[in-house]
Order: structure tokens, then sequence, then C-alpha cells
């Protein structure tokens, strides 16, 4: 993924969007960036491919008539990265935790 995307609708609204930013937790392979792909490109990739660090999207949209921007955070899920999970979630509006419903330890 590693790439700053933007799908921007007609803002011909006086007012800035509402910015939302919104992390996405859980363990590898779970599936975080299959459904924030899903979500910004309407797409599937069958092939995984671990995200390190973290990626950051951005999605502009109309909701109830406002114009909403939401900047999505896929954080990694190796071990290894747990330690910087505090820093991404600070001043997050919303965390989605995603979890492989065949695998009880995630």
């Amino acid at each position: 993924m590693a790439e700053f995307a933007s799908d921007t609708l007609d803002q011909s609204s006086s007012s800035a969007p509402v910015k939302y930013k919104v992390v996405f937790l859980g363990d590898q392979s779970v599936g975080k960036t299959s459904i924030i792909l899903r979500f910004m490109h309407d797409t599937f990739d069958s092939q995984y491919q671990a995200t390190i660090g973290i990626d950051f999207l951005s999605k502009t949209m109309m909701v109830d008539d406002k114009m909403v921007r939401l900047q999505l955070w896929d954080t990694a899920g190796q071990e290894r990265f747990k330690s910087l999970i505090p820093s991404y979630i600070q001043d997050s509006s919303f965390a989605i935790v995603c979890f492989d419903i065949t695998s009880k330890a995630s």
C-alpha cells in the first residue's frame, strides 16, 4: 500500500471538511489493509503483503450533507511494532480493532 491517496468529491460547501483520524489495530494477517483498500478503492488483493510500521490514506466524502475527511491509519500487526501503538492512537477519533474469527489468539 505505502502510498498517499485522496478521493475528493465536489467541495462546493463553504465549510472545511470535518476530520476524523481512524486507526486500524490488530494482529498481522487479520485483514486491516484489505478492509482499508476495499473502502478506498473497492479492490481486493489476494496476495498478502505485510504492512511495515504504518501506512496512511485519506478519503474525503459527503456524509449527511457534510464533507468529512477520513484519515485511515493502517498499523503493522507484527509483535515488534506493538510498542508504537500508543503513539498511533493518540489524538485518534476512532480505533477499529480487527481480528481473525478462525484464530482465538488474534
